[in-house]
């Protein structure tokens, strides 16, 4: 069982902790995300379990083996980087291969594993060429072949599409998260990619300064993050963010955004007078001219067109607010809207912290 467990993993680089006291538990089989900002650790992270770095402080295991200070190579895991680091000189077969001529393979025990790993990544008629006589994504898919040739129970990837064009970086996700399903391995997925990490990973750990800001399935931490930095990283556009105060109406409780009132759940009740941070998305807001309902009277500043639908970018009193229309919705800059959110989806969080409140 190729489970991972990292228990108050500690890194510094001089009194900066690139990683600060992290623990997480990966099971066996699943695809781990890390993702995050350029500098919240993610790397490092990979990097202690790669073997590649020595943390200053905590444990890592795999399959219950303190693996901490082990050499990469006594850890069974195999890692695939982000400039594909593959050898120039060498064909795309001897590439693939590489890793198990290391570890003192039989030529036939080579040849099976190559070109199993290479029909996997659909590189067999490749086999003969050299890197230089491939694509970018050719290339990458010999790097992730090599990884897999060597069967691992663990597989390490940092950020391994990143140098692939957009439509590449598609096919090639898609075709990544198929192959991965097919072949088991644990898999830890480094990406600053929102799209990737949301439509590979089985679970999502968000990072933060070195430290994970929330941990659980995609669609959770789409829905419900942990705070306003996972709201605002996460989604395209992110989750819009408005201050208001709990106030009690004749209706009941309600929330007042820049003089405008929107039924609150009775379990505010306890912060009435006290600001609070409403959380909404963008597609889980309706646009009409007509103040019907609860709502938000609006001014829309920005209007772009994205091919599927529009993107308004309005203005309630100092606040900002994104939202999405129909791409044929009539609709232009300096107009008024009212806009009516869905109230089941407004996520409510503390306004100094900004870490969403347990309302049960």
């Amino acid at each position: 069982m190729a489970q991972i467990r990292l228990e108050n993993i500690i890194k510094l680089f001089g009194k900066v902790a690139a990683v600060n006291n992290v623990s997480l538990t990966i099971n066996d089989g699943e695809f781990m995300v890390l993702l995050g900002p350029s500098g919240c650790g993610k790397t490092t992270l990979l990097r202690c379990l790669a073997g590649l770095e020595i943390p200053d402080g905590g444990n890592i295991f795999i399959s219950d083996q303190n693996v901490t200070e082990f050499s990469p190579r006594r850890r069974n895991i195999a890692m695939v980087f982000q400039n594909y680091a593959i050898f120039p000189h060498l064909t795309v077969y001897d590439n693939i291969g590489f890793g198990l001529k290391m570890k003192k393979f039989s030529k036939a025990d080579i040849e099976k594993n190559v070109k199993r790993a290479a029909t996997l990544l659909e590189v067999d008629k490749y086999l003969e060429r050299h890197p230089a006589q491939l694509s970018g994504g050719q290339r990458q898919r010999v790097a992730v072949a090599r990884a897999i040739a060597m069967n691992p129970a663990v597989l390490l990837m940092d950020e391994p599409l990143s140098n692939l064009d957009a439509l590449l970086r598609m096919q090639m996700r898609a075709e990544l998260k198929r192959l991965l399903q097919e072949i088991g391995a644990t898999t830890v997925y480094v990406t600053h990619d929102q799209v990737e990490a949301l439509s590979m990973g089985d679970r999502i750990s968000v990072m933060k300064s070195g430290q994970i800001a929330q941990v659980d399935d995609p669609m959770k931490v789409y829905t419900d993050p942990a705070n306003t930095f996972v709201g605002g990283f996460i989604g395209s556009p992110p989750m819009n963010f408005l201050v208001g105060e709990v106030v009690q109406s004749e209706g009941g409780l309600a929330v007042e955004i820049e003089g405008q009132r929107l039924p609150a759940p009775a379990n505010l009740a306890r912060m009435a007078g006290q600001k609070v941070t409403v959380g909404l998305r963008a597609e889980n807001i309706e646009a009409g001219e007509v103040k019907d309902g609860p709502g938000l009277p609006t001014q829309v500043m920005v209007v772009e067109p994205l091919g599927s639908h529009l993107l308004l970018t309005t203005r309630i009193g100092g606040q900002s607010l994104k939202v999405v229309t129909p791409v044929d919705y009539p609709v232009s800059p300096d107009q008024p809207l009212w806009l009516r959110p869905d109230l089941n989806k407004l996520r409510w969080l503390d306004a100094q912290s900004g870490t969403l409140l347990n309302l049960n």
